[in-house]
């Protein structure tokens, strides 16, 4: 049954046919697509560039060999960006098939566990950029006080790929940011008036 543009599903909630919620739904699902599909792909250049990287050094004829598993912030940041690149790359063809289906509006279950998942995975990545950048710091700059070296000195190579690492984690980062932000729009538009959604605009 359907009156003054609005639809009504069972089971789920009221689906609006109007031209504003329709271009607004457009823009959104497009955004988010575009967002996931650069998080996969930044992710997996981050578990590349960190988890491929190493340098051997002589020191005294003896061969020291850096790699990332040298680090626990180094296989932290492998293993969430990882887990990222897997999760986004699942939710990008969820948008896929619903933008093909032409749906606009979802259940409020589903819309809650996709909230939650990009939630979570914003943190993760967060929390892993800003450990292994701390690990960063005292590699490049030492610390005098514990007698700590600079690491970065004798493993040029090894901290310039991680540095390249950070910096493509920290877009994958900010970018789960802004995908929860649009995930949290997508969720609480559905808790609205029924009478303001009728007029939605941009």
């Amino acid at each position: 049954m359907s009156y003054l543009n609005v639809g009504v599903s069972p089971g789920n909630v009221p689906v609006y046919h109007g031209s504003s919620l329709k271009v607004v739904d457009r823009r959104v699902r497009l955004t988010e697509l575009v967002l996931r599909c650069v998080i996969c792909g930044l992710g997996i250049l981050t578990a590349v560039l960190v988890g491929s990287d190493s340098q051997v050094k002589e020191i005294f004829s003896i061969q020291k060999e850096a790699k990332f598993t040298d680090m626990k912030a180094l296989v932290f940041l492998v293993i969430a960006n990882g887990i990222t690149a897997a999760y986004s790359l699942a939710q990008g063809l969820r948008c896929v098939f619903s933008m093909v289906r032409g749906s606009v509006l979802f259940s409020k279950p589903l819309a809650w566990a996709i909230f939650s998942g990009d939630q979570v995975i914003a943190y993760v990545t967060l929390a892993a950029v800003a450990a292994a950048a701390q690990s960063a710091v005292y590699a490049e700059l030492g610390q005098p006080e514990l007698q700590w070296m600079k690491i970065c000195n004798m493993y040029g190579k090894f901290c310039t790929q991680v540095g390249e690492g950070l910096v493509s984690a920290l877009v994958v980062s900010l970018s789960m940011v802004v995908l929860s932000c649009i995930s949290a729009f997508s969720l609480f538009r559905l808790y609205g008036g029924n009478k303001g959604k009728a007029t939605f605009t941009w």
